[in-house]
């Protein structure tokens, strides 16, 4: 039975390093994107399992005031799983956000239920022991991470996490036969029973019995695991939003007003990013997905939601993923940079006077009549 009061025990295992202490000026909004260390090789080694792999995992959940910057985590969970998928250890704690718990509807943790539990500043060591030297697992990883990473900022300090995985991205990865990529739609494909939906504990646990047979799927089939980068995030805030101001869906697109500039054609490697190209991006982003959309169009770029032939490029750090938009780039010939490349292009945005002609510039190509990007 699940208790909303106290950890669940760990089985014994060597403490690996705790997250460690920062002074602020030490942390700093990365301007590029580091690449995951090392060449994966999923290639079926001695005992038919890849080398590439990692040595371990973390999958984690977390329940949360909300979904914006100043939001804060109420509960976190966290199995250990061994190279394998095999279940080490599990941990569970609650906490107090210091504000409203949000939407207690949804996740079940009150004001009252919250108001005993530790500040995260003395769970953080504890909590970066069960993270430190694996691979972070999540369902929909960014927010998670993001939301870890913004608490570890918080406290001076950095998550001790170098890699994670989402459990999405790899469904995909996987091509399963999904209706949705729900976190009960899959458990319900791998037979798993989810018991307390939006309890931090029991997510954690439907996750980690439906990612091992995933793992091992992907395996024996020879399928390179989606592992993206976490780098430390900075941007937050410390004063909540008015009573009431929980957001009760996942991030929509943002309303911002039209572009001013026309749309110059597509961008071609090696040449510069001019104000009024059309920029979609698709994939978990190191980089909150907002904040980069947010520098993009202050930079004078056009946000697109899909891809169409009159987008100018595709930002994603996975171009093999099996997305729609990752699709239409390849049918319609949209170039696509990673993460990395493109936030350095957003140093020097030039302006509209470079219209095609001059290098690095493409005339679009022209759309079918109907609904564009």
């Amino acid at each position: 039975m699940l208790d909303d009061h106290q950890p669940a025990g760990p089985v014994p295992a060597a403490s690996p390093p705790a997250a460690s202490p920062v002074s602020p000026s030490a942390v700093a909004l990365p301007s590029a994107v580091p690449a995951v260390p090392g060449q994966q090789d999923a290639r079926p080694a001695a005992g038919g399992w890849p080398s590439g792999y990692p040595s371990g995992y973390a999958v984690v959940d977390v329940e949360t005031t909300g979904l914006r910057r100043d939001d804060r985590i109420v509960s976190a969970a966290v199995y250990r799983l061994d190279a394998r998928g095999r279940v080490e250890d599990h941990w569970y704690t609650l906490v107090n956000p210091q504000r409203d718990p949000g939407p207690s509807w949804l996740h079940g943790l009150t004001s009252e239920m919250l108001a005993g539990a530790p500040l995260f500043t003395e769970i953080a060591e504890e909590f970066g022991e069960r993270l430190a030297g694996r691979v972070l697992v999540a369902h929909n990883a960014v927010f998670d991470w993001t939301m870890i990473a913004r608490e570890y900022a918080r406290s001076r300090r950095r998550a001790p996490v170098r890699q994670r995985l989402c459990t999405i991205a790899l469904a995909k990865e996987l091509s399963l036969p999904l209706a949705n990529y729900k976190l009960e739609t899959l458990a319900a494909y791998y037979g798993v029973v989810q018991r307390r939906a939006h309890h931090a504990l029991d997510d954690a646990r439907v996750l980690a019995e439906a990612f091992r047979p995933a793992l091992v799927r992907a395996a024996r089939g020879g399928v390179r695991l989606p592992l993206l980068a976490c780098l430390p995030i900075t941007e937050w805030s410390d004063t909540p939003g008015p009573q009431g101001s929980w957001r009760p869906s996942w991030r929509r697109s943002k309303r911002r007003d039209p572009c001013p500039y026309p749309n110059p054609g597509r961008y071609v490697p090696g040449g510069p990013l001019v104000r009024g190209m059309r920029v979609a991006f698709s994939g978990d982003t190191s980089v909150d997905r907002e904040l980069l959309e947010d520098q993009a169009y202050e930079s004078g770029l056009h946000i697109a939601q899909s891809v169409s032939r009159r987008t100018s490029l595709l930002v994603t750090n996975d171009p093999e993923a099996a997305t729609s938009k990752v699709r239409n780039a390849r049918e319609y010939g949209i170039p696509v940079l990673d993460e990395a490349a493109f936030t350095q292009l957003l140093r020097e945005v030039a302006p509209p006077e470079a219209m095609p002609g001059r290098p690095g510039l493409q005339a679009p190509q022209e759309a079918p009549r109907g609904r564009g990007c």
